[in-house]
C-alpha cells in the first residue's frame, strides 16, 4: 500500500493552512518514491514550496480558477466520461460500494469520483491494484496534464506523477479525443453556467461515440465491487 497516492491527493486539495502544515511530510513521500521520474519529483517539490510560501488567498483564487471554473479541468473523474448524464450517478454509486468493500466510508462532501478522494482510496489497496485502477484513467490524467501545461500551471506535476505511477501508458487516441473538447474561459460565468447545464458530454468526432476508453475505465473501477456493507472507517 502506497501513501504516495494520499500525498498527491493532498497536494490537489483546496489550499488551507492545514494543508501547508502537511507539505513537509508530503514532499518526503514524494522524494522517496522512485517510480516517479526525477524531473517530475523536482517539479512537485517546487509546487510544494509554492503551496507553503505563497499568499494563501492567491493560492485559493488560483485553485478555484483552475479546477472549479473550467469543466475540462474538473477533478471529478467521471465528469470526463459521462458529463452530467444519469449513467454517472450509477457509476458513482458503484464506486462508493467499492470503497465500502475496502473498509472506507465517504466522510467528505466531495463526490466519490473526486480525484483526491479516489487517491485516498488507492492508498489503502495493494500497489498492483492501485496502479491498475489508475492506469484505466491514464488518458484522463494525461489530458489534464496537457491542459495544465498549456496554462503553465504547477499542478501539472501532480498529474505527470500519477501517469508515471499507473500501470498503463495513456491511449493517445483517447487523449486526443479529450483534448478536442473546447476549454471554457473561467472568467465567463454565463458560458460556464451553460456548460455545466449540459446533460452529457461526449468525446471524439461523432456525437454517437463516447470517450474511447470510458467503458474500460468504468468496468475496471466498478468490476471490483461485490455486494456487502461498508465498515465504519472513513476515507
Amino acid at each position: 500500500m502506497a501513501l504516495i497516492y494520499r500525498a498527491l491527493g493532498l497536494m490537489l486539495g483546496y489550499p488551507t493552512e492545514d494543508q501547508r502544515a502537511l507539505i513537509p511530510a508530503i514532499l518526503q513521500s514524494v522524494q522517496s518514491e522512485d517510480r516517479i521520474p526525477g524531473p517530475i519529483r523536482r517539479s512537485l517539490v517546487r509546487l510544494g514550496e509554492r503551496l507553503t510560501e505563497a499568499d494563501i488567498y492567491e493560492l485559493q483564487e488560483d485553485y478555484v480558477q483552475t479546477f472549479d471554473r473550467t469543466r475540462t479541468l474538473s477533478l471529478n473523474l467521471y465528469e470526463h466520461v459521462h458529463g452530467e448524464s444519469r449513467d454517472r450517478g450509477q457509476a458513482m454509486a458503484n464506486l462508493v460500494e467499492l470503497y465500502g468493500q475496502h473498509g472506507l466510508e465517504m466522510a467528505s462532501q466531495e463526490l466519490p469520483d473526486h480525484l483526491p478522494v479516489f487517491l485516498d482510496f488507492l492508498s489503502v489497496v495493494p500497489d498492483e491494484q492501485a496502479a491498475s485502477l489508475l492506469g484505466e484513467a491514464a488518458h484522463v490524467l494525461e489530458a489534464l496534464a496537457e491542459r495544465l501545461h498549456k496554462r503553465s500551471s504547477p499542478y501539472r506535476a501532480v498529474f505527470g506523477a500519477l501517469v508515471a505511477l499507473s500501470d498503463a501508458a495513456p491511449d493517445s487516441e483517447a487523449v486526443a479525443a479529450l483534448m478536442r473538447e473546447p476549454e471554457e474561459d473561467p472568467d465567463d460565468l454565463s458560458a460556464l453556467d451553460r456548460a455545466w447545464e449540459e446533460t452529457a458530454v461526449t468525446f471524439g468526432p461523432s456525437t454517437d461515440e463516447g470517450c474511447p476508453k470510458a467503458e474500460a475505465m468504468l468496468q475496471a473501477m466498478n468490476g471490483h465491487t461485490q455486494p456487502g456493507r461498508a465498515s465504519d472507517h472513513t476515507a
